[in-house]
């Protein structure tokens, strides 16, 4: 078990199987020493535990709990291209989008939870720059979806 998943465990928290991509596009690639993750969402065994937009039928509490399972997806997603998360130099960067009822404004600290979680797991390389983005509507009425960047330790 690599320290980064012993670091899950500690937590609580389990690596979960790469989301299948619902389009034309990979889970993760890479490029150099860096991965990139297409935008993960909150899903859990397959399907979203939530629907609908923050500030409406979602809660900002209940968004940003989701924003961590994206997270963890993503992390998965890198494992799945690159082996071992022990590989991870930092977390580059993370974007965030928020489907957002009209007057909701609360977007950071929404994707709170996908970088809290990354710091808890990383440490100091889970420090990173961020966007978080309020839209419209997310694909499958999801509440939150976060991609995130990734440098790993040079071969």
């Amino acid at each position: 078990m690599s320290a980064v998943e012993a670091k899950l465990a500690e937590l609580g928290l389990t690596l979960p199987s790469v989301v299948p991509p619902l389009a034309a596009y990979q889970p993760a690639v890479r490029s150099g020493v860096y991965v990139y993750t297409a935008g993960q969402l909150p899903m859990v065994d397959g399907k979203l535990p939530v629907i609908g937009k923050v500030g409406g039928e979602v809660t900002p509490q209940e968004a940003k709990e989701l924003a961590a399972t994206c997270a963890l997806n993503a992390l998965a997603a890198v494992k799945s291209v690159v082996g071992d998360l022990d590989r991870i130099a930092r977390v580059v960067k993370v974007v965030g989008f928020v489907a957002s009822a009209p007057d909701f404004t609360g977007q950071p600290g929404v994707i709170n939870g996908a970088s809290e979680l990354l710091g808890a797991v990383l440490g100091d390389k889970g420090v990173h720059a961020r966007s978080a983005v309020g839209v419209a509507v997310l694909p499958l009425d999801a509440p939150v979806e976060v991609e995130i960047q990734v440098e790993l330790v040079e071969d």
